[in-house]
Formats: C-alpha cells, sequence, structure tokens
C-alpha cells in the first residue's frame, strides 16, 4: 500500500481528551478518530489491526471446536423478559421500540438470543456437546465513557455458549475455553494474568478474568506469588487474624456525642479501628439488611449481595436507617432488638470487648463480645481485600496490581437454560435441561491492551502478528530514477507475499521516519543513500537492535528470518 493513497492521519501532539497512554497512541498513529463520547471510528490502519485480532480469536475458536454464528445486534425484549433479566439490566442496557411499539435491547450480551437459538436446533443428548460463538459488536449505555476504546458505548466482542449434558461435560468445555483464551492472548503477544472473578449480572459459579497489568486499568488484583493465588478484588478473599485472647469485659454505654466516624471514634476511644464493628444498612430487593464488618474494612458490595441473595442492592436512605435502627445514621449496631437480618463478615467473631453503635443517638456500647451481646446468625466473606493481606491459600502477604480485562469465561450453570425452558432427552429417554458455559473476548479492549504493553516514547512497537502491515518502507529517493529503484523494491516485496506499507510521500526523512516510530511496524526497509550507491537498503527492527545492510536478492529472507 502507497502511503500517498492511503488515509493515514498522524498527529505529532496528543489529543487534549486523551488521558491514557492507548488512546493517546492509537489517535496518534491514526488508528482511531472519535465521533463522540464513547464511539470511535476505526480508520483503515486501526482496521487491519482489529482484523488479525479477530482472524486469531476465530482460529482459536474454530480450533477449540466452537461453531461460528453471526446474531442479530437488536435484540427482542421477549427473551430477556423470559431469562428475568430485561429489569434487572440496568440503564446501560439500551431499550428502543419500533414503529409498532414492539421492545428491543441492542445487545450488551447474548446469553438470552443463544439459548433462544440453539433449543430449537437441539433435542437429544447426540446432539451435545455444543460450543457456539460469534464475533460481533455490542451497545452498553456506559455512564462514564473513557480511556479511549478500553471503555466504550460500542465495541466488538467475541461471545461463546456452551452447552453440556451436565457438570462433567461443562468442566471439559471449560477447560477447553481456558486454553484456547491463554492460545489467544499468547499469539496475540500480550502478557495475562487470569485471575478468580465474579460473575456478576451474567450469573453462573467459576469465573476467571483474563488480565494485563496496567497503572491505568480499573480493576484491582489481588497477587501471591508464593502459591499463585490470583482473584480480583471483587472477588478477592483473605485470610483473617486469629481471635483476640483478651478477657471479656462488661459491656458498657459511653456517650459519644456527634462522634461518628470510625476516625473519630478511633481517636474518642484511643483505640484502632479494627476493635469497631462497623453496621452499614442496605437495602436488599426491597428489604432493609444490615451489614457488621471490622472498622477498618470496606464492604464489598457484590460479595454482600451474593451472601444476601439479591438481585439489586443499595444504601438504605437515612428514613430506613432511622426507622430499623431507632437512631440517626452513625450510631447503628448489632445490639438490637430491632427484627432485622444481619450478615456479619468472617472476622467479627474474632474480637473482644469490641465498639458498636448502641442504636441510640450520640451512644455507643464498649466491650461487646460476640455469641454474647448479639447472636451471629448469618456470616460470610463481605469485604474487599487489601494490599499486605494475608493469601488465603498460603498465608503469604498479597499484592495489588491494576489491570484491563480483555477475556472473562463463566460457568453459567443452568441460569438460562430453566428460565428459558431448554430440554433435551438424555440416554434413558428422560427429558433433562443442559448445563450452559459463556466466554468472552472484548475485541477492541485487546487492541489497546497490547498497545499499552507494546510502546515506547517514539509510539507503538506491534508485535508481529497484529501488525497492520509487516514492513514500513521508506522511500527517500529524490529523481525519477531514485524513486524507480524504491518502487522496484516494493514491487520485489510484495509479490514476496508481504504486506507493505510504502511511504512514498514528497516528505522529509525526518518526517516519514517520525511517523514510521508512531505506527510501529515490525520491520523499517529505508531506501536512500546507501542503497543507491552501495546496492544495500537499511532494515531496521522496530523493537530495536542494529541497522542492518542487506542486498536486494537477499531482502526477503532476511525479512522473514526477522519476522519470525
Amino acid at each position: 500500500m502507497r502511503l500517498s493513497r492511503y488515509i493515514l492521519p498522524t498527529l505529532k501532539e496528543d489529543p487534549s481528551d486523551a488521558v491514557v497512554l492507548s488512546h493517546r497512541l492509537m489517535v496518534r498513529a491514526g488508528l482511531i478518530r472519535k465521533e463522540s463520547a464513547g464511539m470511535y471510528v476505526y480508520l483503515p490502519l486501526g482496521w487491519r489491526v482489529l482484523r488479525k485480532i479477530i482472524g486469531i480469536v476465530r482460529e482459536e475458536m474454530d480450533r477449540a471446536g466452537a461453531l461460528e454464528f453471526l446474531m442479530p445486534e437488536l435484540t427482542n425484549a421477549d427473551l430477556w423478559k423470559e431469562s428475568g433479566r430485561w429489569d434487572t439490566m440496568g440503564p446501560e442496557m439500551f431499550r428502543i421500540r419500533d414503529r409498532n411499539a414492539m421492545e428491543y435491547a441492542l445487545a450488551p450480551t447474548h446469553e438470552e438470543a443463544f439459548t433462544a437459538a440453539v433449543r430449537g436446533l437441539i433435542s437429544s443428548y447426540r446432539d451435545l456437546p455444543v460450543n457456539v460463538y460469534q464475533i460481533n459488536t455490542k451497545f452498553r449505555d456506559e455512564i462514564r465513557p473513557r480511556f479511549g476504546v478500553i471503555r466504550s458505548k460500542e465495541f466488538i466482542m467475541k461471545d461463546a455458549y456452551s452447552f453440556d449434558m451436565d457438570e462433567e461435560g461443562l468442566e471439559k468445555s471449560y477447560q477447553a475455553m481456558r486454553t484456547a483464551y491463554r492460545r489467544v492472548f499468547e499469539r496475540c503477544g500480550l502478557e495475562t494474568i487470569p485471575v478468580e472473578a465474579d460473575t456478576g449480572s451474567m450469573g453462573g459459579s467459576n469465573s476467571e478474568e483474563f488480565m494485563v497489568a496496567s497503572e491505568v486499568g480499573e480493576e484491582s488484583l489481588l497477587l501471591c506469588d508464593t502459591c499463585g493465588y490470583r482473584a480480583n478484588r471483587e472477588k478477592a478473599e483473605y485470610g483473617r487474624p486469629a481471635a483476640s485472647s483478651d478477657a471479656p469485659k462488661d459491656m458498657t454505654e459511653v456517650a459519644t456525642p456527634d462522634v461518628k466516624t470510625i476516625d473519630d471514634l478511633a481517636a474518642f476511644f484511643k483505640c484502632p479501628p479494627d476493635r469497631f464493628f462497623k453496621s452499614i444498612i442496605y437495602v436488599a430487593d426491597g428489604k432493609p439488611v444490615m451489614a457488621v464488618v471490622l472498622g477498618n474494612r470496606e464492604i464489598n458490595e457484590l460479595k454482600l449481595a451474593r451472601a444476601a441473595g439479591a438481585a439489586s442492592l443499595e444504601l438504605a436512605p437515612d428514613s430506613v436507617v432511622e426507622e430499623v435502627t431507632g437512631a440517626p445514621v452513625g450510631f447503628a449496631g448489632p445490639v438490637t432488638k430491632k427484627n432485622i437480618r444481619i450478615i456479619f463478615d468472617l472476622s467479627v467473631q474474632g474480637v473482644v470487648n469490641g465498639i458498636t453503635g448502641a442504636n441510640k443517638k450520640d451512644v455507643h456500647f464498649d466491650g461487646v463480645n460476640p455469641g454474647r451481646d448479639f447472636a451471629v446468625k448469618e456470616e460470610a466473606d463481605i469485604t474487599c481485600a487489601e494490599e499486605g493481606d494475608p493469601c488465603p491459600k498460603c498465608g503469604a502477604a498479597m499484592y495489588v496490581k491494576k489491570g484491563i480485562e480483555v477475556g472473562h469465561i463463566f460457568k453459567l450453570g443452568y441460569k438460562y437454560t430453566k428460565s428459558m425452558n431448554v430440554k433435551v432427552v438424555n440416554e434413558q429417554g428422560t427429558e433433562v435441561t443442559p448445563i450452559m458455559g459463556c466466554y468472552g473476548i472484548g475485541v477492541n479492549r485487546t487492541m489497546a491492551a497490547v498497545v499499552e504493553q507494546h510502546n515506547d516514547d517514539k509510539g507503538i512497537i506491534w508485535p508481529a502478528a497484529l501488525a497492520p502491515f509487516d514492513i514500513h518502507l521508506v522511500g527517500l529517493g529524490k529523481g525519477d530514477d531514485e524513486v524507480k529503484k524504491a518502487d522496484e523494491i516494493y514491487d520485489l516485496l510484495t509479490d514476496k507475499g508481504f504486506e507493505v506499507l510504502y511511504d512514498d510521500r514528497k516528505a522529509s526523512p525526518g518526517v516519514k521516519f517520525a511517523d514510521a516510530d508512531l505506527v510501529g511496524l515490525p520491520v523499517r526497509i529505508t531506501i536512500g543513500k546507501n542503497y543507491f550507491q552501495t546496492g544495500e537498503a537499511e532494515v531496521k527492527l522496530r523493537s530495536g537492535g542494529d541497522v542492518l545492510k542487506v542486498k536486494k536478492d537477499e531482502l526477503a529472507d532476511k525479512v522473514r528470518e526477522l519476522l519470525r
């Protein structure tokens, strides 16, 4: 491709609205242009990269035995109502009506659509297992689109769904996808960190995210190098300290006028925050629930919702807090005669002589002991793991890294096949419900993550498998004869099967070299003064190394060697 005939609008300066490195480089290198908030145009160079990623994903999915579909992006509301998610997906799902007032969703995901399609195509155990997938556009009405294509309203995703007869079959399908995902990201040149994850609104049990370490990542990962434990903060567990050996003392009331926050209470009582029982009132599926954790801990609302078995969870308004505790916000506690459901964190029972709100204005209890002063009927891990916490498997201190999620696999279980009444006949002739798995890869995010990992101060450094072209050919000829010699090299390389971006523009060498570094193709070949005098082209890897002098008839073999 001759650059004089190509659309490649490179920029010298960073765009003003680009915060993260990948966004800045993708705009400057002419890969994307912003259309509106969370919406991007993929220019020819960017689309070539996406096609390379899509090709790798497709090859590995086909290799794993999955069957490719192409589903409608507009999905009927009846399917979402059938699964029960029409009212729980929230404002992130675009909902529209047609001229006949029929309701639809611009699909953010396709569990319902694929389940509906497959139930009409399978009827017997002989039809299973089956894994179906597509590579298609998804839509989410992000409240705050940011970081370029890392969090956008429209994005390309590979989503796959397995259907098996039983949990043993699902485990085989799940493991096949775990292997395929590792191959996909390895071929894309990405170093990923697979971590345990929460299944979120998709439902299900086992879940694993494939994360790319990045300071701009929106996910926090808890990692243990001693035993290899990996989990995101939404899911991560941690070891609790041993129970205190102090002798219990009597519970007493202490006046605490206007002392509400944990920091203020710690100063008032002259003790560390982990002596306090922090009690927060939530509304779970319309009913109040009290969550009790130690004062130095942050409540993990995803864990709490899971422990409560709630589809929706939100902080209770002040009026509800006063109604269920009898006190203003800041003085709630588990020592109560009120009939309210209480979920305790696993750490609570290890505290002796704790301090908590007395459910009275300006009053706290000191010397509070679980089991004696309140009953622990429900307990669960409902707090966030933090840097330095003991690993739940080996006890070593964990550390935190930021990460970008590029892939996610779930064991969905029976959530959709049961709600949408999918049945097959087993070998005994009895109708049974198949079990599902779900497997997603963000194609756009993968592209951005590669840029985040592969760059230097001059621009992008594409892994060979994803590079939009193999070679950046820079012609520095001035007269017709010199230009013709560069043209001959271009023809030679394209005839040998290489993808070549030929900079034949009438521009200075400095501009051409700067653009070559910015765009980041694996191999740069310069046809300039040295070639015109000695017949040797200058060949250089974008990733670094010496400039090689290569004769014309050896050029193709040398490039193949470098690309390998």
